[in-house]
């Protein structure tokens, strides 16, 4: 394959992927090579994900590698396919930043998606109105046409929540973002009507931590963890002041893992919850 300037986020995990195969195996570049009958830049152009992959290769390397696990060649495999121009989420290359694209990527592939928020709502559940006003804060100010064009793309990744086969989501919301009247107090209220309506759909669950609860793990952060088809094809990914982070090595996984679950412990119980959200609702 020709190499590619430009890999998707997509892209650059499966290279990644088969590059752990190859090291957990204890086999080097150039023994790899040699297995291929290549060069070694050619394997290392495959793990940089310059090169593309098709499944007959994934599972070639697989069995040189000899990885036992045949649930996660499958998934990786099944990772080589679709083209870039037959996902919605391109029209928008090069006018937004690649890490919001990588995030509609992941989104669209995860089977099931866990998140957590502090100060702000899930991006999955924001109204447009609610969304435009947090744009409009960005500093420095943003050109009102890249305001409408991460509006357009955050009302885009909400997609994943319809249709016939929806998205599994479990959302964690804190208090204090339930509280946050960004845009004023009757777009704060239509925002938190829609959340509570969200609780009413089967594969939607929002849990909400109060004040009342007290200091709890994971406090401050903003927490995105998308469910692959397998767990090491897990990722997550963090809102950082410079922009987005994305974790997937076994260790950090198993610690947001770890992390999210005691933040539910901390929340109220999904009926609850939506009683919550409805009453904020009501008193604005």
């Amino acid at each position: 394959m020709a190499p590619r300037s430009t890999p998707t986020g997509r892209q650059r995990r499966l290279a990644k992927e088969v590059r752990r195969l190859r090291e957990q195996a204890g086999i080097s570049v150039q023994e790899a090579a040699a297995m291929l009958g290549a060069d070694r830049t050619m394997v290392s152009n495959i793990e940089a994900a310059r090169t593309g992959l098709s499944e007959e290769r994934v599972r070639q390397l697989a069995c040189h590698y000899r990885c036992p696990d045949q649930a996660l060649v499958d998934a990786l495999a099944a990772m080589t396919g679709g083209r870039r121009n037959t996902f919605w989420w391109e029209e928008y290359r090069g006018k937004l930043p690649d890490g919001f694209l990588d995030v509609s990527e992941i989104e669209y592939h995860a089977t099931r998606i866990r998140t957590a928020q502090s100060v702000h709502l899930p991006g999955l559940l924001q109204t447009e109105d609610h969304a435009r006003a947090i744009f409009d804060l960005v500093v420095p100010k943003l050109p009102r046409l890249e305001v409408e064009l991460r509006v357009a793309h955050r009302l885009g990744r909400q997609r994943i929540l319809d249709g016939e086969r929806p998205t599994p989501y479990l959302g964690i919301i804190h208090e204090a973002a339930l509280r946050m009247q960004f845009g004023g107090r009757e777009v704060a209220r239509t925002q938190l009507e829609y959340l509570a309506a969200a609780c009413e759909r089967d594969h939607i669950t929002l849990l909400v931590i109060p004040f009342s609860a007290g200091g709890f793990h994971g406090s401050g952060q903003s927490i995105l963890y998308a469910e692959g088809p397998v767990p090491q094809l897990d990722t997550v990914h963090l809102d950082t002041p410079y922009g987005p982070y994305f974790a997937d090595s076994p260790t950090p996984l198993a610690n947001y893992r770890s992390l999210l679950d005691l933040m539910e412990r901390s929340a109220l119980p999904p009926d609850e919850s939506r009683d919550f959200i409805w009453s904020i609702a009501r008193h604005l």
